[in-house]
């Protein structure tokens, strides 16, 4: 959940940076029960490794793992149970999963080496972007990321369309003198590597937790009740937040409850027509016709059923015996509520697409009046 306004750049080599805290920090070490070590690179890059040794370690260690080719440095963030419980999660066909071993625990040597590699990435990401708009490559190269060895770089790239980049490769290995390997990304995962702090004041879901980048559509924050503001419901990335699909398993779940149309209730005082409905806490607001007020009605979903019940009998009941306390003005939108004046809105904006325009209408209508007469004439 990202803001553009309050997104702030962080340093991914920290690891402090990219952690949350630990809620499962004071249970057992369950290390000797799995050998399954989960280990992250730079930004949100997370492998999976074997800990054949029996190596003492654990989370926040710098460790030196095996790769094709050579070998890198990384930061363990999950051993035991855990680590074996989130390869299930996030790998879909383990028994194909190529393993790697780690080696050891990193040494002054290793560490030095490996940041005098994370010192040449901006440089390096620099010059690749030159290269790649000298041969005019519809791309952009988000990010790079150097192998702890120093003797290969992954380029992470964004292209809506597929990219001819052999000649780009070979440039790029010329000049930087090291092995190459190209991963396209999306938006959402650029903003995860980037990272920053949502409009919650929190550090970004796609930086600090969050693995799966799901497609995330406008129908979820509808079903919410949620401001149609594109510019609120968009994240740091410009797609729309993935903390959008938190909450809409509760508000699906609770919509079960409703009937399928909210249909105008028939009362003594006239007709009341639905307004919006709040579905977590099951209230259903109405503007009445031909009421003293504009003030809408406050209805608990059990006497909306009931008053729909009565109106199919033909009986048309009294709203006072129903009216809630806790009533709203009209111009009032909660979160969680549902306003459906939106939606005919939306369906009207459709329809007028599909009309001409009043002026050019009644251009035509002169036309057509002024062309009449002079047939009239002549037939007579």
């Amino acid at each position: 959940m990202g803001c553009n306004g309050c997104a702030m750049k962080m340093d991914s080599n920290r690891p402090e940076m990219l952690t949350t805290h630990d809620w499962l920090k004071d249970l057992p070490d369950t290390s000797h029960l799995t050998k399954i070590v989960e280990v992250r690179f730079k930004g949100t890059h997370k492998e999976f490794f074997k800990n054949e040794d029996l190596l003492s370690i654990k989370v926040g260690d710098l460790v030196v793992v095996a790769c094709t080719p050579g070998h890198d440095v990384g930061v363990v963030t999950l051993t035991g149970t855990l680590a074996k419980k989130q390869f299930e999660r996030k790998v879909n066909h383990p028994d194909r999963y190529s393993w790697n071993k780690i080696y050891r625990k990193a040494t002054d040597a290793d560490k030095q080496k490996w940041e005098d590699a994370k010192k040449r990435e901006y440089a390096v990401m620099v010059r690749s972007r030159q290269i790649a708009a000298e041969l005019k490559l519809d791309m952009k190269i988000g990010d790079v990321e150097f192998r702890g060895d120093g003797s290969k770089a992954i380029f992470y790239y964004i292209a809506d369309g597929r990219v001819d980049f052999r000649e780009l490769i070979k440039r790029y290995a010329r000049e930087f003198q090291i092995k190459v390997e190209m991963k396209q990304i999306g938006a959402r995962q650029e903003a995860g590597r980037v990272g920053g702090i949502g409009s919650c004041g929190r550090e970004l879901c796609c930086s600090s937790w969050r693995t799966d980048f799901s497609s995330v559509t406008s129908d979820s924050a509808l079903k919410q009740g949620l401001s149609p503001n594109a510019e609120k419901m968009a994240g740091q990335c410009g797609k729309l937040k993935c903390c959008l699909m938190y909450e809409l398993d509760s508000y699906l779940e609770a919509q079960e409850d409703f009937p399928v149309e909210l249909l105008t209730l028939e009362t003594e005082k006239g007709l009341a027509k639905h307004l919006k409905t709040d579905i977590l806490s099951k209230k259903i607001w109405y503007t009445v016709e031909n009421a003293h007020t504009n003030k809408p009605v406050v209805l608990d979903l059990k006497d909306v059923k009931s008053i729909i019940q009565l109106n199919k009998r033909g009986k048309k009941p009294s709203l006072n015996s129903y009216i809630g306390e806790d009533e709203a003005p009209a111009n009032e939108m909660n979160v969680g509520t549902v306003d459906m004046s939106l939606v005919e809105k939306k369906k009207g904006n459709n329809n007028k697409r599909h009309r001409k325009p009043n002026n050019q209408r009644s251009n035509n209508q002169r036309r057509s009046q002024g062309r009449n007469p002079k047939k009239q004439d002549a037939k007579a």
